[in-house]
Parts: C-alpha cells; structure tokens; sequence
C-alpha cells in the first residue's frame, strides 16, 4: 500500500510539472498576435514575435537548470525536503505569472516563468525517489506509469488553460497554483521523514560542485549523454514542428492539431500505463535500441510519406517511445545509481531540455527552408541513436572504478 501511494505521489508530480510548462500553450499567441498595442506585447519597443519566442523559451530554460540542479540537492538535503519547497515555490511562481498578467509585466512575466521552470525540474526527484525504493519489475513498472503521467501532462496543460480562459486568463495559472498546493500535502503525508544527511556541503556548494553535469567526467556516462542526446533531438524535433507538418501538408486549423495531440497522447500514455513496463528477457539496451529505430520510422513517415502515413505516423509514434522511456531510466538507475539517484535522473531531464533548446535553433533555420528537413534529421538522430545503442550492447561494462568487465543481460 505504501508503494501504490508512493508511486501515486510521484505520478501526480510529474503531471503537474509538465501542466504547469505547457499551460501557456494557447494562452499566450493570441496576446501578442493581437492588433491592441499594450505594455506587455510591445516591452521596450520590441516586435511581438521576439517577446513571444522569449516567453516561450523561459520555462523550458528554467527546466534544464532546475533538471539538473534539483536531482543532486535532494540527494544531498532528502526527496522529501526538496519535494515540498519545489511544489510551494512553484504554486508561488504560478500566482506570480498571473499578477504579472493582470498588471501587464513582461519583465515580471518572464521572471515568474523562469522560476516556475527551475523548481518543476523537480521531475528527476520524482524519478530518484521511485529509484530508491523500489526495485526490479515493480521499478520498471513504476517508470511506466510515471512516464505516462508526463504525457498526459502535455496535454493536460493545454486542455486544462483551453477549459478554463472563459473565466478569465488568469484562472488556469490559479488553478495550477491550487493543484499545486494539494499536492505539497499529499508529499507531506505519504512520503515518509528522512534520515538527516550529515553532510555539512551548503546548497551553494551542491549546486556549484554536485550538479548533474559532473557525471560527464564518467566516460560511460559521456557515452549515455551523446546516445540519449541524440534520441531525443530527434523526439524533440518531432514534437517541436509535427504541428507545423500539419498546418502546411495537412491544412490544419488549432482544433485539428488539438484533436491529433490527443490522439497522440492517450496512445503513448495507455501504452506506458499497459505494455511498457512489463518485465523481458532481452537486454534493456537491445531493446532500447529498437525502440529507438521504431521512433526514427515513425519521424521519418511524417517526413518522406503520404499525407495519410504521416498522420498515422504521428499517433503511431506514441507506442515506441513510451517503450523507449520506460526501459532507459530503469537501466540507467541499475547502471549508475551508485553515483546518486537524483543526479543520475536529473542528467536524463536535463538533456531532454537541451536538446528543445538544440532542436528549437536548429529547426528554425531548417523551417525556412522546408519543415521536413526537421523532421528528417530527427529520424537520422534517433536511428544513430538506436545503432549506438546496439554496440553499447556489446561492449564490456566497466564497474564503477573504470576497470572493464565481462557484459551480461542483468547489467545492460
């Protein structure tokens, strides 16, 4: 029963955090493509769609340094600690963001913005949390699900601001704000008081010394930094421009991208929350790297296909990736836990949030060009990930103090 609170704890963690990053989503294009001239969508004289770039890029920002800087502090101070300060300061940085609406504020706007992003980069204490405590399948499955708590959470955030701007644009950032602050009880009640560290290492110093980044002086961690970099360059070029795909090949409006996200995302979260988490008896990285080459056919489909293979590719893509999310942070928790659960997911988050920001330039000027040459170097990503993966597979382990040693299935 603790372990189904537990996991319950952590999964609705993760659905608020990627809420409360996507909830400005629908909110914020009608602001500054709007003919009134005010405060907020002309600051400084700038052009509106360099504010609306900016806002947009804030949170994400906010996220990667938060992702790796979140995971190592409640290594150092206890999940539970950092867990409930994340869950306030955001319920805080969400109640700012609508006061900075009200009154107009771009500078407060996106000050609010970048601090909500730091503390909802708490994602990989989530995950460090369920490393700790459970184990083998139920670990497995327990990633799943939380995986598919993420999901659901893209497009919650804009359904959720969609439902709710009829009562005025601020609602939806007071209704996270509420969620939030349920949630920072639920922490408080299921996750059990820890031991205290006696570390005496400052915040300061943990943040300097001990960020996730460190791990990279590890050359095994190096080579996961590259090949997980890579696959998800090619799931963030995906995710960043499919819209983009739809509104030029397939003459989309808003609803219809709506109604394919949807598609998308109860796919890819009724196959982590099913099939993805079931224990195999194929290496993890064996079948990594096949999930990894079934997201670079889907990609490649939007790209290269019909107009009909590119929708079905587009809902179809869901299943592996789901399966791919599932195996790699389970592994990785095997693999590396001993250099500390947080950091360890936290590298995982963070780069996921630097490949939005890679994919994001890189995108805009293959975009100007045509939208499926984005699309096309992330199918070649991924896939270069997937091979990667496979002669991972077949090199010796090396244990923690750099000495090789023999590869078997229960390692990778």
């Amino acid at each position: 029963m603790k372990n189904t609170l537990l996991i319950g704890a952590a999964c609705m963690l993760a659905l608020l955090s990627t809420i409360g990053a996507s909830l400005p989503y629908p909110i914020l294009p009608p602001l500054f493509a709007a003919g009134t001239v005010n405060q907020f969508n002309h600051f400084l004289g700038l052009p509106p769609k360099l504010l609306f770039g900016l806002a947009l890029t804030i949170n994400p920002l906010g996220l990667m340094i938060g992702a790796a800087l979140m995971g190592p502090l409640s290594d150092r101070y206890g999940r539970r600690p950092v867990l409930l300060t994340t869950a306030l300061g955001a319920a805080i940085g969400h109640a700012l963001t609508a006061w900075a609406l009200v009154i107009q504020s771009y500078p407060l706007f996106l000050l609010a913005r970048f601090v909500t992003g730091l503390l909802e980069g708490n994602g990989a204490v989530a995950r460090a949390m369920l490393a700790d405590r459970l184990e083998g399948p139920q670990r497995l499955q327990a990633f799943s699900w939380l995986n598919g708590a993420f999901y659901t959470g893209w497009l919650a955030g804009p359904l959720l601001a969609g439902f709710t701007l009829q009562w005025g644009i601020t609602t939806p950032f007071w209704v996270a704000v509420v969620a939030l602050l349920v949630m920072a009880v639920l922490v408080a009640l299921v996750l059990p008081r820890e031991t205290p560290s006696t570390a005496t290492t400052s915040w300061w110093h943990v943040a300097r010394r001990q960020h996730s980044f460190n791990l990279l002086q590890h050359a095994e961690l190096r080579t996961l930094f590259v090949i997980q970099l890579a696959f998800t360059c090619g799931v963030t070029a995906f995710y960043e421009f499919y819209p983009l795909w739809l509104v030029e090949v397939a003459h989309y409006d808003a609803r219809g991208i709506a109604w394919m996200t949807a598609l998308l995302c109860g796919l890819m979260t009724a196959c982590a929350l099913t099939f993805a988490g079931r224990a195999s008896k194929v290496a993890p990285l064996r079948r990594a790297g096949w999930f990894a080459f079934g997201v670079a056919l889907m990609v490649a489909a939007v790209a290269l296909g019909t107009l009909w293979m590119g929708l079905v590719a587009i809902v179809a893509f869901g299943i592996p990736n789901a399966f791919y999310n599932a195996i790699m942070p389970n592994w990785c928790a095997d693999r590396f836990g001993h250099y500390g659960q947080g950091a360890v997911m936290g590298l995982l988050s963070t780069i996921f949030c630097v490949a939005n920001i890679l994919m994001a330039l890189a995108g805009a000027v293959l975009a100007l060009v045509d939208t499926r040459l984005v699309l096309a170097l992330g199918a070649l990503l991924a896939g270069w990930a997937g091979w990667q993966l496979w002669r991972w597979q077949a090199l010796p382990a090396a244990q923690p103090d750099g000495r090789p040693k023999q590869a078997t299935s229960t390692n990778f």
